[in-house]
């Protein structure tokens, strides 16, 4: 994956050094959405520096959270939810496992299903990190008014919901 950072970084610093500027920049939605890249770059960078001390990295802390959320999600289901693929999903478990953080049983109507639950353990590191993500939003999102916070929560599921329905085509095209 490219670095969102190191690359607007480096077309903002193009884009100082150009007297005229390509129209991509005057561009509201382009110029919009980069600010929302480098957020998000830049909060992902915070949570993996707060989560530091807790000895925990960001998949593992949303496969805790998706654990809260939905106790006996399937591997399979919690792959697709975060969007990894099951070789990583494969990866990451055995980590949380090893720690007495997670659990897989198998599920009751299928054997070959896994179903995936938090231990005791893994519900108190899980809440701990959670509250650490919430600082985190809490604190950025204090820059706009409840107004201003509405509209970008409006705004980003639209277009999550339209991105979905881009990969939907994409999907129905290749397997044409």
């Amino acid at each position: 994956m490219f670095n969102i950072e190191q690359n607007s970084t480096t077309m903002n610093n193009k884009q100082a050094t150009i007297s005229n500027p390509p129209a991509m920049w005057e561009n509201p939605r382009f110029r919009n959405w980069v600010a929302v890249a480098r957020a998000c770059h830049l909060v992902q960078q915070e949570l993996a520096r707060k989560l530091k001390p807790l000895d925990l990295k960001t998949p593992h802390l949303d496969i805790l959270v998706n654990l809260t959320r939905t106790p006996g999600i399937s591997q399979q289901d919690l792959a697709r939810k975060l969007f990894v693929g099951r070789s990583n999903m494969t990866m990451l478990l055995p980590q949380l496992e090893k720690r007495g953080l997670v659990e897989r049983r198998p599920d009751a109507g299928d054997r070959r299903v896994l179903r995936l639950y938090l231990t005791s353990g893994g519900a108190a590191l899980a809440d701990k990190a959670i509250a650490v993500q919430a600082k985190i939003i809490d604190d950025m999102m204090a820059a706009t008014t409840p107004e201003e916070c509405e509209m970008v929560g409006d705004s980003m599921r639209r277009i999550v919901a339209r991105l979905l329905e881009m990969q939907s085509g994409a999907e129905a095209v290749e397997g044409e």
